[in-house]
């Protein structure tokens, strides 16, 4: 499974950490890897939602994507 990095901005604290995680929880196809400060780290499977959906929700959870990697 492909691994993609997210720059994440305006996380700060282990509140923001558990908001991300539940938000992308709701994202199918993929798996949470790791979400940390300002980063989150995922796999996601061959026939994944876009990236879009998974930006999406991280930016409804109240953060800003600002970039992606892998």
């Amino acid at each position: 499974m492909p691994t993609q990095t997210y720059v994440v901005e305006g996380m700060s604290c282990t509140h923001c950490i558990r908001a991300v995680r539940n938000a992308l929880e709701t994202v199918e196809g993929i798996t949470v890897l790791e979400v940390g400060l300002g980063t989150v780290r995922i796999e996601a499977a061959p026939d994944s939602p876009p990236t879009g959906d998974i930006s999406a929700a991280i930016e409804n959870a109240g953060y800003h994507v600002v970039g992606v990697t892998g």
